[in-house]
């Protein structure tokens, strides 16, 4: 471990001539063996403690600047260019040499990922529970990510965070309409919240300014180690960029473990697993890397488990129909018809906690929202042996709606314990269009989770995931259809052999 010397308030000019203020942390009395740059939306006071202090101590020298106020200019919009201006500036100065190394979560991940295939120096990524692309994480499904986006666009200081889920979660609760939302949750209007509920849908100028997905399918010269938690938000779009490097023939780690967007010891591991990456991609020192690529842990089993990729070897895609009665299985569906539940947004049927950016996101007992009439669920006998889902789960739904107002469609699977405790797994949401009869496709949420012999797999579809997700304004007559023509079924990654 090296002493510390920090270098406060060092002015770096963007290119339209704002100044953003950055501190160095560097090892006292020696040599730096390469530079970090930490570009921080959150504030770098805060950042210096968790990310400059630390690897400083490691023998590097860590850059931590602020970013632009969200109240100046549309948030996240302008990273790219301040990124490549601060590179910029990074060139100049007589103690950076190179190479050059990029680390960071959430907005941090985002705003490294809007430079990261455009700068030659750059060796190394350790990105945290963030994804290239935030406006896939905003616009879920082709819904909106309502409780996160008001939670974020609120949350101002340490104590505005603590209050920002409950002050969101009692504005979407009082039925004000969407545009009155910022105001009542953090008692002011907010540019970017108004942007994202009056956006125009795929293509709008906002969403190409919250995306930047090129960077990873682009391969990115640097070596990057993406770390993520099955409770956290930003979960889907980091597996997703995990999937676009390894297309582009790169060779990235992944580390997921249970935790939601802040858990302390996601900041232990991220930084742990970045100084071993760092050192192995800036300093030639490989000894503290593991052999295989991913490493996760297996909820329901509580272990950590190494493999060689994602999707695993020795998966395969397995179906579980609907059926009549409520019932959930393997075998194929019947010729039941299907089964019928009513939307009305005014009473919008409730979530169970789940990923959101601020707040509690772990699985919770769902048995309190399994009794409303505006709730399917489906259930299996109980397993004779174990069974462990790792992968991406898939929902495909054959509906008929009335009347053709558009519709969302939400599917969760749940774990059934023998007592009858229902905890909620994964869950993916989809928002269809005027559609009166047709078949939807769902994507649920990342999981790798061992259900135990005894425990029963339970489906639910219902038509709203509030506060989590905006509800949609029309009320709708559903009916799911489940028979040999239209086999609504959850598809699922079922692990067949060990790897």
């Amino acid at each position: 471990m090296f002493d510390l010397r920090i270098e406060r308030d060092l002015s770096i000019p963007m290119a339209d001539g704002t100044l953003l203020l950055a501190d160095l942390y560097l090892p006292a009395n020696s040599p730096a063996q390469a530079t970090i740059l930490v570009r921080s939306p959150m504030g770098r006071r805060p950042m210096g403690i968790l990310y400059g202090c630390y690897f400083a101590r490691h023998g590097f020298q860590v850059v931590v600047q602020d970013g632009r106020s969200c109240d100046e200019v549309l948030p996240l919009s302008t990273e790219r260019e301040d990124g490549l201006a601060t590179v910029a500036w990074l060139r100049g100065q007589p103690w950076f040499r190179g190479p050059l190394a990029l680390h960071g979560m959430s907005a941090m991940g985002f705003a490294h990922w809007a430079i990261a295939a455009d700068v030659t120096e750059l060796r190394a990524m350790s990105v945290h529970v963030a994804s290239s692309s935030i406006a896939d994480t905003i616009f879920t499904g082709g819904s909106t990510a309502l409780e996160s986006v008001l939670i974020w666009c609120s949350n101002h200081s340490f104590t505005t965070a603590l209050l920002a889920p409950r002050r969101a979660r009692r504005a979407i609760a009082s039925g004000r309409p969407a545009a009155e939302l910022d105001v009542a949750t953090g008692g002011r209007a907010v540019p970017f919240y108004q942007a994202v509920i009056a956006d125009g849908g795929p293509g709008s100028p906002l969403r190409a300014r919250l995306d930047h997905s090129h960077a990873p399918r682009s391969g990115v010269m640097a070596s990057v180690h993406l770390v993520g938690g099955w409770y956290d938000i930003f979960l889907p779009g980091l597996i997703r960029d995990f999937l676009a490097l390894r297309a582009a023939g790169a060779a990235p780690h992944l580390t997921v473990g249970p935790w939601g967007h802040y858990h302390p010891q996601l900041f232990l591991t991220a930084n742990r697993e970045a100084r071993q990456w760092f050192r192995a991609h800036l300093c030639g020192d490989h000894a503290g890397l593991r052999e295989l690529p991913v490493r996760l842990f297996v909820t329901g089993a509580r272990q950590w488990r190494d493999y060689a990729d994602w999707p695993l070897p020795g998966t395969r895609p397995v179906p579980w129909f609907l059926r009549t009665g409520g019932r959930l299985a393997r075998n194929g569906p019947d010729e039941s018809g299907g089964d019928r539940y009513r939307y009305d947004p005014a009473d919008p049927t409730p979530a169970p906690r789940g990923p959101v950016i601020v707040g509690q996101s772990r699985p919770e007992d769902c048995r309190r929202i399994e009794t409303r009439a505006d709730l399917l669920t489906y259930t299996s006998e109980p397993l004779s042996a174990a069974v462990e889902v790792i992968g991406t789960a898939a929902a495909r739904l054959y509906f008929h709606s009335s009347p053709p107002t558009g519709a969302d469609f939400v599917v969760r699977l749940c774990d059934v314990h023998p007592d009858g405790r229902s905890y909620n797994i994964c869950e993916g949401v989809r928002r269809v269009g005027h559609e009166t009869t047709g078949k939807v496709e769902v994507e649920l949420w990342p999981i790798a989770h061992q259900f135990a012999a005894g425990h029963r797999l339970r489906v639910h579809v219902c038509g709203a995931a509030v506060p989590r997700f905006a509800r949609h304004r029309e009320v709708v007559e559903q009916k799911v259809f489940h028979d040999p023509q239209r086999p609504s079924a959850v598809v699922l990654p079922i692990v067949t052999t060990t790897s």
